[in-house]
């Protein structure tokens, strides 16, 4: 019996160009690239070179029903504006309870997950803005579920620690178009400095944090005694019913705390704004906790997750204008979120990986003039904190960069 067909021809669109922006030559490399690859594949580019001008770029030239995929509700709303200045079209929204179709559409990747078998013959162009968060077990459903041919995917960060990034040549395509971070930097991107500043814990600090690892190297010694291969997933299996993992895990927590939460970083914070006085500085923090205690300490706003749409958007206005000199958040500005012009960022605490490194990186790094910006890492010494800050280096954004240690 033959075969037939019934999925039906997504919706022609012809957007106004009102607000298109003109693409830099590196960029039409990359919408280019893409063509010839026959309009499927990733382009890798590093944060702030402008993947979201490459993607309007492909919705123009395709013509076509386009579902733009964001990993956040944030980042969902932030494409509709950027489709409405650039196409003076209002796109649909599926998400944050919202649920309204249009030819162009935003959701996010959880929304669609839930509900692609539904619409996922509806759209011609899948775009996945930050695709490495696609490959997981079910939201790779978003892209399965699709009978899209055109696929466009974004990101600055495409590794994965469970290596499932090569999923993503079947679920979106190859990658067609990549752009070392070196490229970059000193043309697109603004040139910088990476400033590593030391600190130790006071003594109370100290002796908190000798006691919670010596708690929690008895613990697994004693364990991996009976069970040689013991790990740390394993104790925390057992916290729920054993009193003694349970405290080894409050100590490791506690630990963290010391690390993240070193009174001695409020303190070298203080000199960094008096030494930027007047300049926009991002702190990123490791914790909400730190986040908000920067945020009382000094008086400035600060942005976390549960932090609401309308207060966000007033936090990053005021800060845009200047009238909010400093902005502290722990991860929601880590990715994606188009962040206001700022020449000076200080990581006070975050985790090992590279990703977030240069996401965090890219946040001071577009281009103003000849405007040099500086990456301030607070670590204490002595602690774990110092693995985790080496990890974060590993990346080639890193590479020939001025590390000065004072």
């Amino acid at each position: 019996m033959p075969l037939r067909e019934d999925v039906p021809s997504p919706v022609r669109v012809s957007p106004a160009k009102v607000g298109l922006p003109a693409l830099r030559s590196e960029q039409a490399e990359a919408l280019a690239a893409w063509i010839r690859a026959g309009r499927r594949g990733q382009i890798i580019m590093p944060t702030g070179t402008g993947k979201t001008e490459v993607a309007l770029a492909a919705i123009a030239e395709t013509e076509v029903a386009t579902l733009v995929v964001a990993p956040v509700r944030d980042l969902m709303y932030q494409w509709q504006r950027r489709i409405l200045a650039a196409f003076d079209y209002d796109a649909g929204i599926v998400g944050d309870n919202l649920h309204n179709i249009k030819p162009i559409t935003v959701t996010t990747y959880d929304s669609a997950y839930i509900h692609m078998d539904r619409m996922g013959a509806g759209f011609g162009l899948l775009i996945f803005d930050e695709e490495h968060h696609l490959p997981g077990k079910c939201r790779r459903e978003a892209a399965i579920l699709s009978t899209a041919r055109m696929r466009l995917g974004l990101t600055a960060t495409p590794e994965l620690s469970d290596g499932l990034q090569k999923d993503l040549d079947w679920l979106i395509g190859p990658v067609v178009y990549s752009m070392p971070f070196k490229k970059a930097k000193g043309s697109t991107l603004a040139d910088f400095d990476v400033v590593r500043i030391p600190v130790a814990l006071n003594d109370r600090e100290q002796a908190t944090y000798d006691q919670c690892s010596r708690a929690i190297r008895h613990f697994i010694t004693s364990r991996r005694r009976d069970l040689p291969g013991y790990t740390w997933r394993d104790l925390c299996k057992e916290s729920g019913s054993d009193p003694q993992a349970r405290h080894a895990q409050r100590a490791y927590y506690l630990k963290q705390s010391i690390e993240d939460r070193a009174a001695e970083k409020l303190r070298v914070l203080e000199d960094i704004f008096r030494l930027h006085n007047g300049r926009q500085i991002i702190v990123f923090a490791g914790s909400n906790a730190m986040a908000i205690e920067v945020s009382k300490r000094f008086l400035v706003p600060t942005i976390l997750s549960h932090t609401r749409k309308r207060e966000r958007l007033a936090v990053l206005e005021d800060f845009a204008k200047g009238s909010s000199p400093v902005l502290v958040a722990n991860r929601v500005l880590d990715e994606g979120v188009d962040v206001p012009e700022a020449k000076v960022a200080v990581v006070i605490g975050g985790q090992g990986s590279t990703r977030q490194a240069k996401q965090r990186l890219g946040r001071v790094l577009r281009r103003s003039g000849d405007a040099r910006a500086t990456l301030y890492e607070v670590v204490c010494e002595s602690t774990k904190e110092v693995e985790r800050s080496r990890k974060r280096r590993r990346s080639d954004a890193y590479e020939r960069t001025v590390h000065r240690r004072i």
